[in-house]
């Protein structure tokens, strides 16, 4: 299991792994001093994020028909390469299904498996889960900024450093300054009962202050 930021390098490495399969499985020299390559009956991938207009399917029927398939095909001795399953619909459905497939993968298929994710609740399988490792790709932040490593590293990892990458892309700061306002609501679990995200803690203070002061005073336009 994979964690770490956007742009880090996850779904690089993971497709590395497929075509170097590939490669030593057709007897081709692959780019490194060395390399311990088992054999493999088949290699499954489940990357990227397209609909296919001509069978009228959205992006997450094509990522779940796909994922299907190497649920219901995979073996022991399989290669399946998966990037970020679950990001098609909606966060808790999302990540039900990605728990559940994970499961299923170490418990049923068996197959060596590399899975992607920005779901960090799923290193927590690692405690349940036997034959499970959770790795990340390693970043250093840097005065509100993050440096990317390009190293896997063991362990998992609760941050995807969205925000971050967004400055990076050159979202206007207004908006990262709002994001960040409501990522620290959405963490805090400040939201109301209508489901809408509250103010922060301190610009609810303000807002209180100022109602305690009462309304400022109407000036007479015709005094």
């Amino acid at each position: 299991l994979i964690t770490g930021p956007n742009m880090a390098g996850k779904s690089t490495y993971i497709r590395q792994v497929a075509l170097l399969a590939l490669l030593a499985h057709t007897g081709s020299f692959i780019p490194a001093a060395a390399a311990r390559i088992d054999l493999v009956d088949r290699i499954f991938t489940r990357i990227g994020a397209s609909d296919d207009l001509s069978r009228g399917q959205s992006t997450f029927m094509v990522e779940m028909s796909e994922t299907a398939n190497i649920l219901n095909n995979a073996t022991l001795r399989s290669l399946v390469i998966l990037d970020e399953i679950g990001r098609g619909t909606s966060t808790f459905d999302g990540l039900s299904l990605a728990w559940s497939i994970v499961e299923c993968l170490h418990n049923q298929a068996g197959a060596r498996t590399l899975f992607a994710t920005h779901y960090h609740e799923l290193t927590e399988l690692a405690a349940r889960l036997p034959r499970l490792r959770n790795f990340n790709v390693a970043v250093r932040e840097w005065h509100d900024q993050i440096v990317f490593l390009r190293k896997i590293v063991p362990g998992g990892t609760d941050k995807s450093y969205g925000i971050q990458v967004a400055r990076l892309a050159g979202v206007p700061k207004g908006v990262l300054e709002r994001a960040k306002e409501i990522l620290r609501n959405l963490e805090e679990s400040e939201l109301t009962p209508e489901g809408n995200v509250r103010q922060h803690a301190r610009h609810r203070a303000e807002r209180e202050k100022l109602q305690k002061l009462g309304p400022p005073p109407q000036l007479d336009l015709f005094g």
